[in-house]
């Protein structure tokens, strides 16, 4: 397996620089324990001052460089080098380097999943709450338990579960021609009977009605 580790690095000169004429770059990356890849880049070259410079300056600069791997790697066999190296020079006296670091020759340790028998699953300890049950029953002893939707007449049955008992409502969606006299002609049923279960105020095309059963 190979990685490829970018890094970059600003270098100001304490002079203008027109233009780089050599460059290298070398270095003393390796590894250390604790997968810690660590050393410096030795860069070094000449460039001119000005467009119109004849004569060359010298430059040298140590980079330090410091990156610990991922301890999923096996890092015995790495192979340490630089990839790729480019350059720019930025506001006449910034020497932008970009170094591209190679970390060839790495393994990844193998990850022991955990099985888990059946007979493991089945020996777990299964906790029930009793209070928590009696709430669930009452609330469903209140709420609505089922709705199954029939879209051609555009009702719903709903069952409630009461004292195991089945009753059945219908739930009625109002259509464009629909108003609380229609509906309460429709099922034979009072305003009052359909104010205990729906909120009657600001109804509109697509609302749902529970219908009660007499």
């Amino acid at each position: 397996m190979k990685k490829i580790v970018p890094f970059k690095k600003d270098i100001i000169f304490k002079t203008n620089v027109a233009e780089i004429t050599s460059i290298s770059l070398e270095h003393s990356l390796h590894l250390e324990k604790d997968n810690l890849i660590t050393g410096e880049f030795h860069l070094n070259g000449e460039y001119l001052m000005t467009d119109t410079s004849t004569d060359t300056e010298v430059f040298n600069y140590d980079i330090p460089f410091d990156i610990h791997l991922d301890e999923r790697y096996i890092v015995s066999n790495a192979e340490i080098d630089v990839y790729d190296f480019y350059y720019e020079i930025i506001d006449s006296n910034v020497l932008s380097v970009n170094i591209e670091v190679s970390i060839d020759k790495l393994e990844e340790k193998e990850v022991e999943k955990e099985v888990i028998t059946l007979e493991e699953v089945r020996r777990e300890p299964i906790e029930l709450n009793i209070e928590e049950e009696e709430k669930n029953d009452e609330v469903r002893e209140e709420k609505v338990e089922k709705i199954d939707i029939n879209e051609t007449s555009k009702e719903v049955k709903v069952g409630v579960s009461e004292h195991n008992d089945y009753t059945t409502y219908k739930i009625y969606i109002l259509r464009e021609e629909d108003n609380i006299e229609t509906v309460m002609t429709k099922y034979n049923i009072s305003r009052e009977r359909l104010e205990e279960y729906n909120n009657l105020n600001e109804l509109k095309i697509g609302d749902k009605l529970i219908i009660p059963s007499e």
